[in-house]
């Protein structure tokens, strides 16, 4: 089993990440409701992109750095009802930490913008540069 380098967090465009980054930012619904913060690793954006954010137009995407978060994060399925290992395609990486994410948890962010590929040639290029990684 191996962890990532890095997992990330997708927010949408109408939650504007301000510069320089406060030490908390404003959480989702779905995250004050389920208590924890919904992260993905580098395999799972692409597919929570497509399921949750396939109508917007850009999104702002997080990037965390695993070893500074380490021990707070649960590998959940999506809902955080069950356990699994880092790397299972349904396991996702779950910040417990009083839903605090801001300057101490993130690396830096891209703006991604959706065009006629979907998602692809937003990750394409971040990956091509180094920045989207696992």
């Amino acid at each position: 089993m191996s962890f990532p380098n890095y997992i990330y967090k997708i927010v949408p465009s109408s939650s504007p990440i301000p510069s320089p980054l406060p030490d908390k930012l404003p959480v989702s619904q779905l995250d004050q409701n389920d208590g924890f913060i919904h992260l993905s690793t580098v395999h799972q954006v692409p597919r929570t992109l497509e399921r949750f954010f396939s109508d917007h137009d850009t999104i702002y995407l997080l990037r965390v750095k695993y070893d500074g978060v380490e021990s707070l994060i649960r590998w959940e399925s999506g809902n955080g009802s069950a356990s699994g290992n880092p790397g299972d395609p349904d396991v996702f990486p779950h910040l417990y930490n009083d839903l605090c994410l801001g300057k101490n948890e993130v690396d830096s962010f891209r703006t991604w913008e959706r065009d006629e590929s979907g998602w692809k040639n937003a990750i394409e290029s971040s990956e091509k540069d180094g920045w989207f990684v696992y």
